[in-house]
């Protein structure tokens, strides 16, 4: 560990501060020209989304204003090209359902989802080249 110590404390604060930021980029979603439509009323609602392009991980919610209930969801996930999968997401951070979409196959899934204490449904996305792709969730109490 000599050549560790070795090392000027600048270019070690520079290392420190570029692992940091490559952790912190491991959670990125990109999502390109995405337009969402989203009706919640009484904790039942639906969410539409479509999207150009999508590429990456990342983690959304929606408010039900329902904490710590049973909620039941039906997700409908399609791409025209790459794949898409939706994971919902328990407020212990278990997964209740994943919905997988690949090329030119919509796919249609359904289970019970709980929200966390703050009434939140959570769920992830992670996107490999998606394209031209759309997600559909209903969710009632």
């Amino acid at each position: 560990m000599k050549w560790f110590s070795s090392l000027p404390y600048r270019m070690l604060r520079a290392l420190m501060l570029i692992t940091l930021m490559l952790f912190s980029l491991t959670g990125c979603l990109l999502v390109s020209g995405e337009a969402t439509a989203l009706d919640v009323q009484e904790g039942a609602g639906n969410l539409l989304t479509r999207f150009v392009g999508a590429e990456g991980r990342g983690e959304r919610s929606i408010a039900l204003g329902l904490p710590a209930t049973a909620v039941h969801v039906i997700a409908i996930v399609g791409v025209e090209s790459g794949d898409l999968e939706l994971s919902f997401v328990e407020p212990d951070g278990a997964v209740a359902f994943v919905v997988a979409a690949h090329p030119g196959v919509e796919v249609t899934h359904s289970g019970v989802v709980y929200t966390d204490e703050a009434g939140m449904l959570r769920y992830r996305l992670n996107a490999y080249g998606a394209r031209n792709g759309n997600i559909q969730l209903f969710v009632q109490p």
